[in-house]
Protein backbone atom coordinates (compact mmCIF):
# COMPACT_ATOMS: atom_id res chain seq x y z
CA UNK A 1 0.00 0.00 0.00
CA UNK A 2 1.19 3.32 -0.87
CA UNK A 3 2.16 5.67 2.05
CA UNK A 4 -0.57 8.02 2.91
CA UNK A 5 -3.30 6.20 1.23
CA UNK A 6 -6.02 3.73 2.17
CA UNK A 7 -5.69 0.45 0.70
CA UNK A 8 -7.21 2.09 -2.80
CA UNK A 9 -4.85 4.74 -3.67
CA UNK A 10 -7.07 7.20 -1.76
CA UNK A 11 -5.27 9.98 -0.18
CA UNK A 12 -6.16 10.55 3.32
CA UNK A 13 -3.33 11.70 5.50
CA UNK A 14 -4.57 15.46 5.13
CA UNK A 15 -8.15 14.15 6.71
CA UNK A 16 -9.07 13.83 10.30
CA UNK A 17 -12.17 13.12 11.48
CA UNK A 18 -14.07 12.87 14.49
CA UNK A 19 -16.90 10.82 14.98
CA UNK A 20 -19.00 11.88 17.94
CA UNK A 21 -21.73 9.36 18.88
CA UNK A 22 -25.03 10.59 19.99
CA UNK A 23 -28.05 9.40 22.13
CA UNK A 24 -29.41 7.72 24.69
CA UNK A 25 -27.79 4.67 26.70
CA UNK A 26 -29.32 1.20 25.24
CA UNK A 27 -29.03 2.45 21.72
CA UNK A 28 -26.97 0.90 20.40
CA UNK A 29 -24.07 3.47 20.12
CA UNK A 30 -20.93 1.45 21.76
CA UNK A 31 -21.91 -1.49 18.70
CA UNK A 32 -22.57 1.48 15.79
CA UNK A 33 -18.87 2.41 17.44
CA UNK A 34 -16.98 -1.20 17.59
CA UNK A 35 -18.07 -2.11 14.26
CA UNK A 36 -16.99 1.51 12.35
CA UNK A 37 -13.75 1.27 13.80
CA UNK A 38 -13.82 -2.88 12.80
CA UNK A 39 -14.68 -2.11 9.74
CA UNK A 40 -12.30 1.02 8.89
CA UNK A 41 -9.06 -0.59 10.20
CA UNK A 42 -9.75 -3.92 8.18
CA UNK A 43 -9.83 -1.44 4.87
CA UNK A 44 -6.45 -0.38 6.52
CA UNK A 45 -7.79 2.71 7.59
CA UNK A 46 -6.12 4.35 10.89
CA UNK A 47 -9.28 4.23 13.37
CA UNK A 48 -9.23 4.17 16.98
CA UNK A 49 -12.57 4.25 19.46
CA UNK A 50 -12.45 6.37 22.71
CA UNK A 51 -14.96 5.34 24.90
CA UNK A 52 -15.58 8.02 27.74
CA UNK A 53 -17.33 5.32 29.95
CA UNK A 54 -13.71 3.43 30.07
CA UNK A 55 -12.36 6.59 31.20
CA UNK A 56 -15.37 7.90 33.77
CA UNK A 57 -14.55 3.80 34.73
CA UNK A 58 -11.10 4.78 36.26
CA UNK A 59 -13.06 7.02 38.65
CA UNK A 60 -16.39 5.34 39.06
CA UNK A 61 -15.94 1.90 38.06
CA UNK A 62 -19.67 0.72 38.89
CA UNK A 63 -21.62 3.75 39.93
CA UNK A 64 -25.61 3.39 40.27
CA UNK A 65 -28.23 5.72 38.49
CA UNK A 66 -27.97 8.47 40.91
CA UNK A 67 -24.46 9.00 39.36
CA UNK A 68 -26.23 9.98 36.50
CA UNK A 69 -28.43 12.29 37.90
CA UNK A 70 -28.50 15.91 36.38
CA UNK A 71 -28.66 17.58 39.89
CA UNK A 72 -25.66 15.21 41.24
CA UNK A 73 -22.68 17.90 40.98
CA UNK A 74 -20.16 15.66 41.89
CA UNK A 75 -21.17 12.77 38.92
CA UNK A 76 -21.47 15.51 36.56
CA UNK A 77 -17.23 16.93 37.57
CA UNK A 78 -16.44 13.14 37.20
CA UNK A 79 -18.34 13.00 34.11
CA UNK A 80 -16.92 15.79 32.45
CA UNK A 81 -13.40 14.72 33.57
CA UNK A 82 -13.85 11.60 31.43
CA UNK A 83 -15.05 13.58 28.65
CA UNK A 84 -12.23 15.79 28.66
CA UNK A 85 -9.51 12.93 29.66
CA UNK A 86 -10.76 11.07 26.33
CA UNK A 87 -10.64 13.83 24.13
CA UNK A 88 -7.60 14.66 25.16
CA UNK A 89 -6.32 11.50 24.37
CA UNK A 90 -7.87 11.12 21.17
CA UNK A 91 -6.08 14.50 20.25
CA UNK A 92 -2.74 13.29 21.03
CA UNK A 93 -3.95 10.00 18.65
CA UNK A 94 -4.48 12.68 15.94
CA UNK A 95 -1.09 14.50 16.30
CA UNK A 96 0.66 11.22 15.99
CA UNK A 97 -1.02 10.45 12.71
CA UNK A 98 -4.89 8.99 13.45
CA UNK A 99 -7.28 9.18 10.36
CA UNK A 100 -10.58 8.56 12.20
CA UNK A 101 -11.06 8.67 15.95
CA UNK A 102 -14.52 7.45 17.30
CA UNK A 103 -15.80 9.24 20.46
CA UNK A 104 -18.09 7.08 22.29
CA UNK A 105 -20.70 8.88 24.81
CA UNK A 106 -24.28 10.01 24.96
CA UNK A 107 -23.02 13.54 24.40
CA UNK A 108 -26.81 14.28 24.72
CA UNK A 109 -26.81 17.97 25.18
CA UNK A 110 -26.44 20.61 22.74
CA UNK A 111 -23.23 22.47 25.19
CA UNK A 112 -21.70 19.28 25.19
CA UNK A 113 -21.49 18.86 21.24
CA UNK A 114 -20.91 22.33 20.51
CA UNK A 115 -17.69 21.80 23.12
CA UNK A 116 -16.69 18.90 20.33
CA UNK A 117 -17.01 20.75 17.78
CA UNK A 118 -14.84 23.85 19.13
CA UNK A 119 -12.25 21.70 20.44
CA UNK A 120 -12.07 19.47 16.98
CA UNK A 121 -12.10 23.15 15.40
CA UNK A 122 -8.91 24.55 16.95
CA UNK A 123 -7.06 21.17 15.74
CA UNK A 124 -8.70 21.19 12.39
CA UNK A 125 -10.32 18.04 12.82
CA UNK A 126 -13.88 17.25 10.76
CA UNK A 127 -16.62 16.26 13.10
CA UNK A 128 -19.19 13.78 11.88
CA UNK A 129 -22.29 13.09 14.26
CA UNK A 130 -24.02 9.69 14.41
CA UNK A 131 -27.13 9.73 15.97
CA UNK A 132 -29.01 6.48 17.10
CA UNK A 133 -32.72 7.15 18.08
CA UNK A 134 -35.17 4.62 19.08
CA UNK A 135 -38.10 4.00 20.91
CA UNK A 136 -38.40 0.17 20.05
CA UNK A 137 -39.12 -1.35 22.82
CA UNK A 138 -37.83 -5.12 21.87
CA UNK A 139 -34.59 -3.19 20.90
CA UNK A 140 -34.54 -1.10 24.00
CA UNK A 141 -35.08 -4.18 25.97
CA UNK A 142 -32.61 -6.52 23.49
CA UNK A 143 -29.70 -3.76 24.39
CA UNK A 144 -30.27 -3.84 28.29
CA UNK A 145 -30.08 -7.78 28.45
CA UNK A 146 -26.72 -7.14 26.44
CA UNK A 147 -25.48 -4.27 28.75
CA UNK A 148 -26.16 -5.91 31.78
CA UNK A 149 -24.21 -9.01 31.18
CA UNK A 150 -21.57 -7.44 29.52
CA UNK A 151 -21.05 -4.08 30.98
CA UNK A 152 -18.01 -3.51 33.48
CA UNK A 153 -20.67 -1.37 35.41
CA UNK A 154 -22.57 -4.11 36.08
CA UNK A 155 -20.32 -7.06 36.45
CA UNK A 156 -20.73 -9.52 39.05
CA UNK A 157 -24.05 -7.60 40.17
CA UNK A 158 -27.09 -9.56 39.76
CA UNK A 159 -29.07 -9.12 36.43
CA UNK A 160 -32.43 -8.24 37.00
CA UNK A 161 -31.16 -5.24 39.51
CA UNK A 162 -28.48 -4.81 37.14
CA UNK A 163 -31.42 -4.38 34.50
CA UNK A 164 -33.88 -2.00 36.97
CA UNK A 165 -30.60 0.08 37.69
CA UNK A 166 -29.45 0.90 33.90
CA UNK A 167 -33.32 1.60 32.92
CA UNK A 168 -33.05 4.41 36.07
CA UNK A 169 -29.71 5.51 34.05
CA UNK A 170 -31.79 6.03 31.35
CA UNK A 171 -34.37 8.31 32.68
CA UNK A 172 -32.29 10.48 34.07
CA UNK A 173 -30.62 10.98 30.64
CA UNK A 174 -34.05 11.39 29.19
CA UNK A 175 -34.53 14.04 31.43
CA UNK A 176 -31.87 16.33 29.35
CA UNK A 177 -31.15 14.47 26.11
CA UNK A 178 -31.56 17.09 22.88
CA UNK A 179 -31.77 15.41 19.65
CA UNK A 180 -30.16 17.43 16.73
CA UNK A 181 -31.31 20.32 15.77
CA UNK A 182 -31.36 20.01 11.81
CA UNK A 183 -33.43 22.87 11.91
CA UNK A 184 -32.06 25.33 14.30
CA UNK A 185 -28.18 26.00 15.43
CA UNK A 186 -27.11 23.10 15.17
CA UNK A 187 -27.99 22.57 11.17
CA UNK A 188 -24.34 23.54 9.94
CA UNK A 189 -23.13 20.29 11.74
CA UNK A 190 -22.32 17.35 9.76
CA UNK A 191 -24.67 14.56 10.70
CA UNK A 192 -25.87 11.21 10.10
CA UNK A 193 -29.58 10.50 12.23
CA UNK A 194 -30.13 6.47 12.47
CA UNK A 195 -33.98 5.84 13.27
CA UNK A 196 -35.82 3.13 14.78
CA UNK A 197 -32.48 0.39 13.82
CA UNK A 198 -32.17 2.10 10.10
CA UNK A 199 -36.61 2.65 8.94
CA UNK A 200 -35.29 6.13 8.84
CA UNK A 201 -31.98 7.50 7.73
CA UNK A 202 -30.91 11.04 7.52
CA UNK A 203 -27.81 12.77 6.52
CA UNK A 204 -26.64 16.57 6.44
CA UNK A 205 -23.47 18.42 4.95
CA UNK A 206 -21.62 15.12 4.32
CA UNK A 207 -18.02 16.85 2.91
CA UNK A 208 -16.01 14.26 1.89
CA UNK A 209 -14.60 10.47 0.79
CA UNK A 210 -14.17 9.12 3.99
CA UNK A 211 -17.19 11.05 5.55
CA UNK A 212 -19.02 9.41 2.74
CA UNK A 213 -17.42 6.09 3.25
CA UNK A 214 -18.28 5.96 7.40
CA UNK A 215 -21.99 7.30 6.12
CA UNK A 216 -22.48 4.03 3.64
CA UNK A 217 -21.26 1.88 5.93
CA UNK A 218 -23.26 2.89 9.12
CA UNK A 219 -26.68 3.24 6.48
CA UNK A 220 -25.97 -0.55 6.04
CA UNK A 221 -25.43 -1.50 9.55
CA UNK A 222 -28.53 -2.46 11.90
CA UNK A 223 -27.92 -2.86 15.25
CA UNK A 224 -30.73 -5.92 15.97
CA UNK A 225 -28.95 -8.84 18.03
CA UNK A 226 -27.94 -11.49 15.17
CA UNK A 227 -25.48 -13.98 14.69
CA UNK A 228 -23.46 -15.09 11.46
CA UNK A 229 -22.50 -19.39 11.17
CA UNK A 230 -18.77 -19.68 8.91
CA UNK A 231 -17.56 -23.26 7.43
CA UNK A 232 -14.88 -24.12 5.09
CA UNK A 233 -16.04 -26.26 2.49
CA UNK A 234 -15.20 -30.13 3.69
CA UNK A 235 -11.80 -31.90 3.20
CA UNK A 236 -10.96 -31.38 -0.85
CA UNK A 237 -8.88 -33.44 -3.07
CA UNK A 238 -6.42 -30.72 -3.06
CA UNK A 239 -6.16 -30.99 0.44
CA UNK A 240 -5.40 -34.58 0.54
CA UNK A 241 -2.79 -33.73 -1.62
CA UNK A 242 -1.71 -30.48 -0.52
CA UNK A 243 -1.93 -28.40 -3.00
CA UNK A 244 -3.58 -24.95 -2.93
CA UNK A 245 -6.70 -22.99 -5.33
CA UNK A 246 -8.04 -25.38 -8.07
CA UNK A 247 -11.60 -26.50 -8.39
CA UNK A 248 -11.24 -30.05 -7.03
CA UNK A 249 -14.28 -31.98 -5.48
CA UNK A 250 -14.88 -33.11 -2.11
CA UNK A 251 -13.08 -36.18 -0.65
CA UNK A 252 -14.82 -39.10 0.75
CA UNK A 253 -14.27 -37.32 4.40
CA UNK A 254 -15.52 -34.16 2.62
CA UNK A 255 -18.57 -35.68 1.25
CA UNK A 256 -19.01 -36.71 5.42
CA UNK A 257 -18.49 -33.25 6.12
CA UNK A 258 -21.33 -32.20 3.74
CA UNK A 259 -23.78 -34.48 5.36
CA UNK A 260 -22.88 -34.07 8.92
CA UNK A 261 -23.19 -29.92 8.26
CA UNK A 262 -27.04 -30.06 8.57
CA UNK A 263 -26.90 -31.40 11.94
CA UNK A 264 -23.99 -29.07 13.11
CA UNK A 265 -26.36 -26.02 11.88
CA UNK A 266 -29.42 -27.84 14.05
CA UNK A 267 -27.36 -27.72 17.01
CA UNK A 268 -26.26 -24.06 16.66
CA UNK A 269 -29.11 -22.55 15.25
CA UNK A 270 -32.52 -24.74 16.06
CA UNK A 271 -34.95 -26.60 13.71
CA UNK A 272 -37.23 -24.00 12.92
CA UNK A 273 -34.90 -21.00 12.08
CA UNK A 274 -34.33 -20.94 8.33
CA UNK A 275 -30.83 -19.52 7.41
CA UNK A 276 -30.00 -18.02 4.17
CA UNK A 277 -26.61 -19.93 2.67
CA UNK A 278 -23.99 -18.33 0.51
CA UNK A 279 -21.15 -20.18 -1.04
CA UNK A 280 -18.50 -19.25 -3.43
CA UNK A 281 -19.37 -20.44 -7.04
CA UNK A 282 -16.72 -23.77 -6.72
CA UNK A 283 -17.40 -27.02 -6.74
CA UNK A 284 -16.12 -27.59 -3.08
CA UNK A 285 -18.50 -25.33 -1.28
CA UNK A 286 -21.63 -25.94 -3.60
CA UNK A 287 -20.95 -29.39 -2.78
CA UNK A 288 -20.52 -28.81 1.07
CA UNK A 289 -24.01 -27.14 0.94
CA UNK A 290 -25.96 -29.16 -0.81
CA UNK A 291 -27.79 -31.14 2.05
CA UNK A 292 -29.00 -28.23 4.13
CA UNK A 293 -32.49 -28.55 4.26
CA UNK A 294 -35.10 -27.21 1.07
CA UNK A 295 -36.56 -24.06 2.86
CA UNK A 296 -32.48 -22.42 3.14
CA UNK A 297 -32.30 -20.12 0.11
CA UNK A 298 -28.69 -20.52 -1.28
CA UNK A 299 -26.85 -18.13 -3.13
CA UNK A 300 -23.23 -18.29 -4.77
CA UNK A 301 -21.27 -15.26 -4.77
CA UNK A 302 -17.76 -15.19 -7.27
CA UNK A 303 -16.65 -12.99 -4.20
CA UNK A 304 -16.42 -15.66 -2.26
CA UNK A 305 -13.76 -17.58 -4.43
CA UNK A 306 -10.71 -18.28 -2.95
CA UNK A 307 -7.46 -16.41 -2.99
CA UNK A 308 -6.31 -16.71 -6.41
CA UNK A 309 -3.01 -18.09 -6.41
CA UNK A 310 -2.33 -17.33 -10.27
CA UNK A 311 0.39 -19.40 -11.67
CA UNK A 312 1.26 -21.01 -8.59
CA UNK A 313 -2.73 -22.17 -8.63
CA UNK A 314 -2.82 -26.58 -8.25
CA UNK A 315 0.94 -26.32 -7.22
CA UNK A 316 1.97 -27.76 -3.43
CA UNK A 317 4.27 -25.26 -1.54
CA UNK A 318 7.16 -27.52 -2.08
CA UNK A 319 6.85 -26.72 -6.18
CA UNK A 320 6.21 -22.91 -5.06
CA UNK A 321 9.21 -23.34 -3.12
CA UNK A 322 11.02 -25.09 -6.27
CA UNK A 323 9.81 -22.83 -8.64
CA UNK A 324 9.91 -19.93 -6.90
CA UNK A 325 11.94 -19.42 -4.39
CA UNK A 326 11.99 -15.51 -4.25
CA UNK A 327 8.63 -15.41 -3.83
CA UNK A 328 7.98 -17.91 -1.37
CA UNK A 329 10.18 -16.05 0.96
CA UNK A 330 8.60 -13.02 0.20
CA UNK A 331 5.15 -14.18 0.83
CA UNK A 332 6.05 -15.43 4.33
CA UNK A 333 7.89 -11.95 5.03
CA UNK A 334 4.86 -10.18 4.15
CA UNK A 335 1.77 -12.86 3.54
CA UNK A 336 -1.01 -10.00 4.07
CA UNK A 337 0.17 -7.93 0.83
CA UNK A 338 2.31 -10.61 -0.91
CA UNK A 339 0.42 -10.90 -4.27
CA UNK A 340 0.53 -14.12 -6.64
CA UNK A 341 2.09 -13.69 -9.73
CA UNK A 342 -1.13 -13.35 -11.75
CA UNK A 343 -2.82 -13.35 -8.97
CA UNK A 344 -4.15 -11.79 -5.39
CA UNK A 345 -2.92 -11.21 -2.05
CA UNK A 346 -5.33 -10.55 1.09
CA UNK A 347 -5.44 -7.19 0.71
CA UNK A 348 -6.70 -7.63 -2.47
CA UNK A 349 -9.31 -10.27 -1.26
CA UNK A 350 -10.74 -8.11 1.55
CA UNK A 351 -11.34 -5.36 -0.72
CA UNK A 352 -13.42 -7.47 -2.82
CA UNK A 353 -14.54 -9.00 0.00
CA UNK A 354 -16.31 -5.22 1.52
CA UNK A 355 -19.65 -5.58 -0.88
CA UNK A 356 -20.26 -8.95 1.22
CA UNK A 357 -19.44 -6.93 4.15
CA UNK A 358 -22.04 -4.56 3.55
CA UNK A 359 -24.44 -7.10 2.22
CA UNK A 360 -23.46 -8.91 5.49
CA UNK A 361 -24.32 -6.15 7.93
CA UNK A 362 -27.61 -5.50 6.70
CA UNK A 363 -28.87 -8.86 6.53
CA UNK A 364 -29.82 -11.78 9.08
CA UNK A 365 -29.34 -15.49 9.66
CA UNK A 366 -26.53 -16.28 7.41
CA UNK A 367 -24.20 -19.35 6.82
CA UNK A 368 -21.20 -19.05 4.49
CA UNK A 369 -19.65 -22.21 3.20
CA UNK A 370 -16.74 -20.98 2.01
CA UNK A 371 -12.78 -21.42 1.28
CA UNK A 372 -9.67 -20.88 4.22
CA UNK A 373 -8.43 -17.51 3.10
CA UNK A 374 -12.00 -16.04 2.60
CA UNK A 375 -13.06 -17.17 6.24
CA UNK A 376 -9.55 -15.76 7.75
CA UNK A 377 -10.64 -12.05 6.11
CA UNK A 378 -13.93 -12.68 7.22
CA UNK A 379 -13.34 -13.76 11.07
CA UNK A 380 -10.40 -10.91 10.95
CA UNK A 381 -13.47 -8.41 10.26
CA UNK A 382 -15.54 -9.57 12.95
CA UNK A 383 -13.16 -10.37 15.47
CA UNK A 384 -10.50 -7.61 14.81
CA UNK A 385 -7.84 -9.40 14.30
CA UNK A 386 -4.56 -7.30 13.17
CA UNK A 387 -3.97 -7.82 9.44
CA UNK A 388 -0.51 -8.82 9.55
CA UNK A 389 -1.88 -12.16 11.79
CA UNK A 390 -5.13 -12.48 9.51
CA UNK A 391 -3.28 -14.37 7.08
CA UNK A 392 -1.89 -16.80 9.72
CA UNK A 393 -4.69 -17.96 11.42
CA UNK A 394 -5.80 -21.69 11.48
CA UNK A 395 -9.43 -22.17 10.06
CA UNK A 396 -9.84 -25.75 10.53
CA UNK A 397 -11.84 -27.79 8.15
CA UNK A 398 -15.11 -30.12 9.28
CA UNK A 399 -15.58 -27.13 12.01
CA UNK A 400 -19.06 -24.90 12.89
CA UNK A 401 -18.34 -20.79 13.68
CA UNK A 402 -21.17 -19.08 14.85
CA UNK A 403 -19.76 -15.53 15.56
CA UNK A 404 -22.22 -13.34 17.33
CA UNK A 405 -21.49 -9.49 17.53
CA UNK A 406 -22.11 -7.21 20.74
CA UNK A 407 -21.37 -4.17 22.11
CA UNK A 408 -18.31 -4.57 23.97
CA UNK A 409 -16.98 -7.47 21.16
CA UNK A 410 -17.78 -10.70 19.12
CA UNK A 411 -18.88 -13.92 21.09
CA UNK A 412 -17.80 -16.84 19.32
CA UNK A 413 -18.76 -20.33 19.24
CA UNK A 414 -17.36 -23.42 17.14
CA UNK A 415 -19.16 -26.85 17.10
CA UNK A 416 -16.90 -29.81 15.69
CA UNK A 417 -18.19 -32.23 12.82
CA UNK A 418 -15.64 -35.19 14.51
CA UNK A 419 -14.67 -36.12 11.07
CA UNK A 420 -11.41 -36.58 10.59
CA UNK A 421 -9.66 -33.93 8.13
CA UNK A 422 -6.01 -32.84 7.09
CA UNK A 423 -4.72 -29.82 8.71
CA UNK A 424 -3.83 -27.14 5.53
CA UNK A 425 -2.37 -24.59 8.13
CA UNK A 426 1.04 -23.90 7.10
CA UNK A 427 3.75 -22.73 9.48
CA UNK A 428 5.82 -19.62 8.54
CA UNK A 429 8.93 -21.21 6.50
CA UNK A 430 7.37 -24.24 5.97
CA UNK A 431 6.47 -26.31 3.04
CA UNK A 432 4.31 -29.10 4.72
CA UNK A 433 0.54 -29.65 3.59
CA UNK A 434 0.02 -31.69 7.90
CA UNK A 435 0.97 -29.43 10.78
CA UNK A 436 -0.06 -28.41 14.23
CA UNK A 437 -1.92 -24.78 14.27
CA UNK A 438 -0.87 -24.62 18.17
CA UNK A 439 1.26 -21.68 17.09
CA UNK A 440 -2.18 -19.60 17.02
CA UNK A 441 -3.82 -20.95 19.73
CA UNK A 442 -6.65 -18.39 19.32
CA UNK A 443 -8.55 -19.87 16.53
Amino acid sequence: MAPGTNGRGVQVEDTKICVVMVGLPARGKSYIAQKAQRYLQWLSIDAKTFNVGNYRRTDAPQPSAEFFEMGNAEGERRRRAAAEAAMADMLSWFRQGGVIGILDATNSTKDRRRWVVDTCAREGIEVLFVESKSDNEDLIMANIRDVKTTSPDYKGQDPEKAAMDFRNRIKNYEKVYKTIDGDGDESDYTYLKIMDVGGQVIINRIQDYLQSRVVYYLMNLHIRPRSVWLSRHGESLYNLDGRIGGDADLSPRGHKYAQKLPELVRKSVGSDRPLTVWTSTLKRTIATARYLPDNYNQLQWKALDELDAGVCDGMTYQEIKDVYPEDFIARDEDKYNYRYRGGESYRDVVIRLEPIIMELERSEDILIVTHQAILRCIYAYFMKKDQSRSPWLNVPLHSLIKLTPRAYGTDEERYQADIPAVSTWRGKGSTAKHEDPAADATV
